[in-house]
């Protein structure tokens, strides 16, 4: 009798369709974010390598473009023609191109030149010194009169003389009175004066031109009434603008010791500063800050 055996098979679990499919997806999202974040490195790539494009670009351009002369505006003579002084010394009686706004070129407007034809072919900003560009960066910071004490009535008074005319010019207008210049803080050191003038320009939002005095005094006759005139015509291109000079008194000093060129010298700075801020006595305004903080 033979004897037969049977053999048990066991069942081979098959995997389930949706926790494949599920596995799958979470598969296709990690790549996904792989390749998101590939793209986004090479999209930042491609934007450096369009800012060196256009930077070389530029940059051949400039070399092969020819120069143009600087000049400056010194009359007009008909609608079409105008005299320029040229750098180098020269003066031309020169066109205008038709895209450019001649009620702009005025007397001392700065302009460039074409070098063959010596066509005005755009404006150029004012001439500015480097000790007057350098006056301009000057931060006044957010200041608040808030943030000043034992100053009220200094405050009040600086409003009245600065920040009214400049925001309310109507209000001076319609009295028929004219506003004032400038004013003058006077005190002992450490008193605020600085201070407040940050305090003015933050609250208006004007440019902040901050001058030390005693560094723009120059033993050369004409060098510091030329800084006063840069200076000023540096904030009339920039208004609203605030000028706080420091040691206002290095410009107006009289030493008895003193040689007649230097005596010159100071009224000459004097009689500058007064024209180019067209001040008088009568609107100028004294705010005394003896009382301190």
């Amino acid at each position: 009798m033979a004897a037969t055996a049977v053999a048990q098979l066991t069942p081979v679990p098959q995997e389930n369709p949706r926790d494949k499919a599920l596995q799958d997806y979470k598969k296709k999202i990690l790549e996904h974010k792989e390749i998101e974040g590939r793209l986004k490195e090479i999209r930042e790539q491609l934007k450096e390598f369009n800012i060196q494009y256009e930077k070389s670009e530029n940059d051949l351009k400039a070399l092969q473009s020819v120069g143009q002369i600087v000049g400056e505006v010194l009359k007009q003579l008909t609608e079409e023609k105008f005299i320029v002084k040229a750098t180098n010394g020269p003066r031309y009686v020169v066109g205008c191109r038709r895209q450019l706004d001649k009620t702009k070129l005025k007397s001392g407007t700065r302009v460039a030149l074409d070098m063959t034809t010596l066509t005005i072919m755009r404006y150029l900003p004012r001439e500015v010194d480097p000790l007057v560009y350098n006056m301009s960066h000057e931060d006044p910071g957010d200041i608040s009169y808030s943030m000043i004490g034992g100053l009220g009535e200094q405050i009040r008074e600086l409003r009245e003389v600065i920040e009214l005319p400049l925001l309310n010019p109507e209000l001076f207008q319609r009295v028929g009175i004219t506003p004032p210049k400038g004013c003058l803080l006077y005190g002992p050191p450490g008193t605020g004066k600085t201070l407040l003038a940050r305090a003015v320009a933050s609250q208006i939002e004007a440019n902040f031109l901050k001058v030390v005095s005693s560094a723009i005094v120059d033993k050369y006759i004409g060098e510091s009434a030329r800084l006063i005139r840069e200076m000023f015509n540096y904030a009339r291109d920039h208004q609203p603008c605030v000028i706080f000079m420091d040691e206002i008194d290095a410009i107006v000093w009289l030493v008895k010791t003193a040689s007649t060129l230097k005596n010159y010298n100071s009224v000459h700075e004097t009689r500058t500063f007064a024209a180019a801020s067209d001040t008088t006595n009568e609107t100028n305004r004294r705010v005394s800050n003896s009382s301190g903080l």
